[in-house]
């Protein structure tokens, strides 16, 4: 019966009692969504990167292939139905303004998880204030050894560690008859960590390191060529860094100018950047990586992400670093179908720990209660006279 020709007091309650179902009613849809970052049609996803304003040759590699993987699963309908957003901000490669970051995406931006950091620095930042707030860090893009030990039930990485990859390189050296290492490190509690694995590495592989190197951010070409002195008298066969390839190409090119013989080689972070900028004094070096070529088409993965990568960037050269940009982007898409279609944090979370190992089109990941282990693939590549990586 229409309204109008209900009697007045039975109008008047009826109009109530529609006014309160439909307050009801917006009240269980805003509760449904209360999550940070969780609406009806989107989920927002915190980034704290080391961009520095584009200078970062490896930070933008791995924004493309991050980009390149979202905006295809977007364009497919997204998960669940929800767009992936990525909020981003610049950590100009700072502890200080990635903590920052990390506390502004949560508490001002309202993200549903941080994801997607590099350099180790930042990304141990990044994670102290998600460990601190109780909120998932996905897939943070670096090996510092604080992301997983001690422990941290928040903190998901998917590629491998730098001591796996520190591992790699000094077997190798070993297998070709070295036994004395330097290891060139950031002055920093980061860089003392590391130092530490390499010093029990050494012990366990029966290796000697008789040069550490550590640097500052800010290191002046005349602590440089200290270093290359230091290096010089120390009779190092092998030496490798963890990251900084800038200050890394520096102490190459003062070694190579007084006479040092050591070989140089490198982890993953930056390698194809590195090898460009010392051109032929990078022939024969060796770079430890954590994820397949991304030159060839040997695995299910790479011509994946070579067919979409050549699609979202015609013309640009694939690399190690959008290649791992697109890996974590995967693995961060599977962690989101996880979530289910009302996500949580906790729902997050739990469906990791209780779906199966992540396989990223033949790279599996594994999560458990008590350890994430993420990807363990560490290769080994060299560079040929041409300038290529040969894995």
């Amino acid at each position: 019966m229409p309204l109008s020709h209900v009697p007045p007091r039975r109008a008047f309650w009826a109009r109530t009692l529609s006014g309160w179902l439909g307050a009801l009613a917006a009240c269980t849809a805003s509760l449904a969504y209360a999550e940070p970052g969780v609406s009806p049609r989107q989920l927002l996803i915190g980034q704290s990167i080391t961009l520095q304003g584009g200078k970062n040759e490896y930070g933008n590699d791995v924004q493309d292939g991050i980009q390149a993987y979202l905006q295809t699963v977007n364009a497919k309908g997204g998960v669940l139905g929800r767009q992936i957003v990525l909020k981003t901000l610049d950590d100009d490669n700072s502890t200080a303004k990635a903590a920052a970051n990390a506390a502004q995406l949560l508490e001002k931006e309202k993200v549903f998880i941080l994801f997607g950091s590099v350099e180790g620095g930042p990304s141990t930042e990044v994670a102290k204030v998600a460990s601190e707030q109780k909120v998932p860090f996905f897939g943070p893009i670096a090996g510092a050894p604080g992301l997983r030990r001690p422990f941290l039930p928040m903190v998901f990485p998917v590629r491998a560690e730098h001591r796996d990859e520190f591992r790699a390189l000094l077997q190798y050296s070993k297998s070709t008859g070295g036994s004395k290492v330097a290891f060139f490190r950031s002055d920093s509690d980061n860089g003392a960590a590391h130092l530490a694995n390499v010093k029990l590495l050494c012990q366990e592989l029966g290796m000697e390191l008789v040069a550490d190197l550590p640097f500052k951010s800010n290191a002046d070409d005349a602590r440089i060529a200290q270093l290359a002195e230091q290096l010089k008298n120390s009779g190092a066969q092998l030496v490798f860094n963890h990251g900084g390839i800038g200050a890394y190409e520096k102490l190459i090119r003062a070694a190579k100018s007084i006479g040092v013989r050591s070989t140089f080689n490198a982890v993953n972070s930056g390698s194809a950047q590195l090898a460009k900028h010392l051109g032929p004094l990078a022939h024969g070096m060796v770079f430890s990586q954590v994820v397949p070529s991304p030159w060839e088409r040997k695995t299910a993965m790479t011509r994946e992400y070579q067919d979409v990568f050549a699609k979202f960037k015609p013309g640009t050269d694939f690399s190690y670093g959008s290649l791992e940009g697109y890996i974590t982007a995967k693995a961060l898409v599977n962690a989101l179908q996880l979530a289910g279609p009302e996500p949580t944090r906790e729902r997050l979370v739990q469906g990791i720990y209780g779906g199966s190992p992540f396989n990223m089109n033949g790279l599996p990941a594994v999560y458990t209660r008590e350890h994430h282990t993420g990807m363990s693939l560490v290769d080994l590549s060299i560079v040929t006279t041409q300038g290529k990586f040969r894995h």
